[in-house]
């Protein structure tokens, strides 16, 4: 059951990063537009900024640090776990 947890987790995780750097291209894109005066979209970036990518950068930060201490918790007290069986 963990493992399948984990496994969506993952997934979400990944599917998450793809969203920010979609949100990051549009806006380079948007912002090239901007200075030749064509209109790519950058007024409906700056719309979706704070209800969509604000939270996905959010989301993907907690993502990053908390796999980052599930993984160190892991080797910290799995491995004894192995070595004592």
């Amino acid at each position: 059951m963990k493992d399948k947890l984990l496994e969506w987790l993952n997934l979400a995780l990944v599917a998450n990063i793809f969203l920010v750097l979609f949100s990051f291209f549009w806006l380079a894109i948007a912002l090239i537009g901007h200075a030749f005066n064509l209109p790519l979209g950058l007024d409906l970036w700056y719309q979706l900024w704070e209800p969509v990518f604000t939270p996905a950068i959010g989301i993907l930060m907690a993502g990053a640090l908390l796999s980052g201490i599930l993984g160190w918790l892991n080797r910290r007290f799995g491995s004894n776990k192995l070595n004592n069986s």
